[in-house]
């Protein structure tokens, strides 16, 4: 709908209308549709000369289904049905032609649709009620072609032009009608319904066995590294049996073992509501699972994944409980009452965190990829504990957009919020792992608006500030077209579209992903291989008596051992010093930010606007706006005064005492390998290697990469992992926008009509700010303690990784010791047989070292 044509005739006419004082931001797209309506409605039942009953009570059916239950919508419709007929705006052409201008060629089929309903509401319609409706037709430009199949479908007579049908479904596609209200979406979706149905392809399974190759062949050298993983543990189990090895490396490869077994790509699904995210999953996994419909569907995060059997567990806040699988497609949608008008209070009370569904048969899941499906996050209360939800341990997210109202100022936001998110907080870089999917491309019938919606999102997304980078990363698709020739067998210039999306997704999560963690992978048990060589070849020469071992020696490892613990405690006993600083520091800091916070947003509210004109969805715009505010001004103090301020500053210190302390470690067993010919340093630096500590002194403390970033030598373990755009949903500021809804009750329902708007804004703005700060006042125990518990978390992961390799150190030591009390124990005989299971157990080693390179080179290839 083009608002730009509503001009002062229009401001006028409906002034006139409704005998009250209208302004043209009354004029909003569902308050014109709605005044068309009633015109062409009334049009019709005076068009013969009679009105019927069947008439009347397609009158009050029709009205009632674009009225809500509350409010002053009803009082405006009276008043509106009133002064069309008092006037009788329906003979009028230049009023019809007043109030139809703004509508556009979909709205316009629409509103003649509703008209021939009417006019068969009572079994036939009427020659004057035809020559009505062809009137007014001709007079919105509608082709005349259209009118047949309206009224083949209404009368249930006469044949229809397919591909006229096709034309007028493309038209009264629901998604076109999104700008109007979800009210307009589904009398969209039912008028389809009403046509005539297109004849049904027999479906195939031709596409199935084509999809997801590189997927397939990723998981065959997943499962042989997991294969030869199981074999080096088992060669190392043996070793350590025979006190030849330490058990902490077989701990260590167990470790790895788990993390390949558990290897999944995770991909997130997000975008508005009703954008076609369910369909597009759909399409994905080749089978109709996830429910569909044009109004708002899915209300909860539901997580697709591999299992045996076919299982739905739904995931409450305290419990959980296992359902049948027939009640999935009913347990993961939002009722349709809540769909078409009280959406946000049903989110806001819906006690589910997750739903689970196990399949055994979808393509995409059997081949590695767990999916999470998300609700719209446009208008969902709990749009920040969802995206936190989505993103945990994501390889990828795919953002669907609606190619036939192409980056609303929300999904301009959503895309730069998600592109902040997957970079940890990074504003300033693009995002490698973003997809942009366009929907709906197939409601663009004309080439040239086919090329401005695809210059478009490239200019948004690519342009001079890039928000996502890598190849393919944007797709222009249908996803109701490409799933329809999935389950048909036939190949369109949708399917072609959908299938280049579909191998870009795969090709980036088994190369630009899969292929790195498996090369990861690899070199830790590279590592863990060459750690029990180096191992086995120190027992060989205990056993040669090439390293012995004095009393003395032995105690100077006994005593190296004790030093190690004692740093450990000394590391720990600093890092609790550090967090209970950081702490009161951090309190101090928060009084501060929250001394001055209402004043702040209460200050921007000032610059808050909305075209709303119903109370509830004005309370709601500008909740939106205050958290979105209140968001920045958290982001903000976070940023400068926690990370900056107080975290980093800390992370400084504790690198430098861990790095002293492991390096006076090594120093230590670096003289111990001088003292007895061992080999205990070079094992532990591969500990190290695997631990992902960087113990270049030079490069890691020096003061520019502490400063940058505040990560420091242990910039590997995440130490600048805590940010802001990921603390929302832990610290309980996620919470306020559920606080905030029913607000719109207080202050009463319905359109502004009549009143003072200014004031009426006024209101509404003050009473958001008065709820959100009341709640604010609330959670601030829960919110403060939270960011206690990120800043605390922040700092002991460093401590727990420096632990790992002191634990290391010790177990080298330990198994030193074990292994020249073992050689003074055997006997000859006892020492030969040892020596020939270590030359055995090398040759097993190296055996899967020559299989582990193999793999890599299979994979590089």
């Amino acid at each position: 709908m083009n608002t730009a044509l509503v001009g002062s005739e229009a401001v006028d006419l409906l002034s006139r209308i409704t005998g009250g004082k209208v302004s043209q931001r009354h004029l909003s797209p569902r308050v014109i549709f709605l005044v068309a309506l009633v015109t062409v409605l009334l049009g019709v039942m005076f068009a013969d000369g009679t009105v019927s009953d069947e008439e009347k009570q397609r009158w009050q059916k029709t009205i009632n289904q674009f009225i809500p239950p509350e409010g002053n919508v009803r009082q405006l419709t009276q008043l509106i049905s009133k002064g069309v007929r008092q006037n009788q705006i329906y003979k009028k052409t230049k009023d019809l032609l007043t109030l139809t201008a703004p509508l556009s060629d979909a709205e316009r089929l629409l509103l003649i649709a509703f008209g021939y309903e009417m006019a068969a509401a009572d079994g036939e319609i009427a020659t004057l009620e035809k020559k009505y409706l062809e009137a007014v037709a001709k007079l919105l430009g509608i082709n005349h072609q259209y009118l047949a199949v309206l009224e083949a479908g209404f009368t249930h007579q006469g044949t229809v032009d397919p591909a006229v049908l096709d034309e007028m479904q493309s038209l009264l596609a629901p998604a076109r009608f999104h700008e109007l209200d979800t009210i307009f979406v589904k009398a969209a979706s039912d008028i389809i319904a009403l046509l005539p149905a297109k004849p049904k392809h027999q479906k195939t399974q031709k596409h199935r066995d084509s999809y997801y190759h590189k997927l397939q062949e990723f998981q065959k050298y997943r499962q042989l590294l997991n294969n030869l993983c199981n074999q080096l543990n088992q060669v190392i189990q043996d070793c350590s049996n025979h006190d030849l090895l330490p058990h902490k490396l077989t701990e260590d490869i167990v470790t790895v073992s788990h993390k390949i077994q558990s290897q999944r790509f995770r991909l997130a699904v997000v975008g508005e509501f009703s954008q076609g995210k369910s369909t597009l999953l759909n399409a994905l996994l080749g089978e109709e699972i996830q429910p569909v419909r044009a109004i708002p569907c899915s209300g909860t995060v539901t997580v697709l994944k591999y299992g045996a059997q076919k299982r739905v567990v739904c995931r409450y806040k305290d419990r959980e409980e296992e359902i049948p699988p027939d009640q999935y497609q009913e347990k993961a949608a939002i009722s349709e009452d809540a769909a078409l008008g009280n959406l946000i209070d049903e989110l806001a009370q819906s006690d589910i965190e997750e739903i689970i569904l196990e399949h055994p048969d979808l393509d995409l899941c059997q081949n590695g990829v767990e999916i999470v499906d998300s609700p719209g996050l446009n208008e969902n209360p709990k749009r920040t504990d969802i995206t936190k939800k989505l993103l945990k341990d994501t390889d990828a997210a795919i953002f669907l957009a609606n190619a036939s109202r192409p980056l609303t100022q929300g999904e301009r936001d959503l895309i730069q919020d998600l592109k902040i998110k997957l970079n940890g907080g990074n504003k300033n870089e693009p995002a490698d792992n973003l997809f942009v999917v366009v929907n709906f491309m197939d409601l663009l019938r004309r080439e040239k608006d086919i090329q401005q919606v695809k210059q478009m999102f490239k200019n948004f997304t690519q342009g001079i500030n890039p928000i996502i980078t890598g190849e393919n990363r944007i797709h222009f698709i249908s996803a109701q077209a490409a799933l329809d020739a999935i389950l048909e067998g036939t190949e369109d210039e949708y399917f072609k579209a959908f299938y280049s999306f579909t191998h870009s997704l795969e090709r980036f999560l088994t190369t630009e992903r899969g292929l790195i963690q498996l090369k990861q992978y690899s070199g830790r048990l590279q590592q863990l291989i060459q750690s029990g060589l180096d191992g086995l070849h120190q027992a060989e020469d205990v056993l040669d008596g090439k390293l012995k071992i004095s009393q003395e020696h032995k105690q100077n490892i006994l005593e190296k051992i004790g030093e190690a613990s004692g740093r450990d405690v000394k590391i720990r006993c600093l890092a609790d010093k550090l967090v209970q600083q950081a702490i009161e520091q951090a309190e101090q800091c928060w009084d501060e930010w929250a001394e001055g916070l209402q004043y702040r947003i209460e200050k921007k509210s000032q610059n808050w606007s909305s075209d709303q004109n119903e109370r509830e969805k004005l309370f709601q715009d500008y909740a939106n706006q205050l958290i979105k505010d209140l968001s920045a001004d958290f982001d903000d103090w976070f940023e400068k005064k926690i990370k900056g301020s107080i975290i980093q500053p800390r992370i400084k210190v504790l690198d430098r005492e861990i790095h002293q302390e492991i390096e006076a470690i090594q120093s230590s067993i670096q003289s111990l390998d001088l003292k007895t010919g061992s080999n205990l340093s070079g094992q532990l630096d591969l500990s190290i290697s695997g631990a992902e500590l960087n113990m270049n002194l030079a490069s890691s403390m020096g003061a520019d990469s502490s400063d940058e970033g505040g990560a420091g030598w242990f910039a590997g373990l995440g130490g600048g992992g805590l940010v802001t755009g990921a603390l929302l949903a832990f610290t309980g500021l996620g919470l306020i926008p559920v606080a905030l809804i029913g607000g719109a009750a207080a202050l009463g329902l319905g359109w502004l009509f009549g009143e003072d708007e200014d004031e009426v804004r006024a209101e509404v703005k003050q009473s958001v700010c008065e709820q959100c700060f009341k709640k604010l006042s609330e959670l601030e125990g829960e919110i403060f303690e939270n960011v206690c518990e990120n800043i605390a978390s922040v700092l002991y992961s460093r401590v727990d990784a420096a632990s790992k390799v002191i634990e290391q150190a010790i177990s080298l030591a330990e198994n030193l010791l074990e292994q020249q009390e073992k050689a003074h124990e055997e006997t000859l005989e006892q020492q030969e047989a040892d020596k020939a299971f270590i030359a055995q157990k090398r040759q097993e080693l190296e055996q899967v070292q020559k299989n582990l390179e193999a793999i890599l080179h299979q994979v590089a290839v």
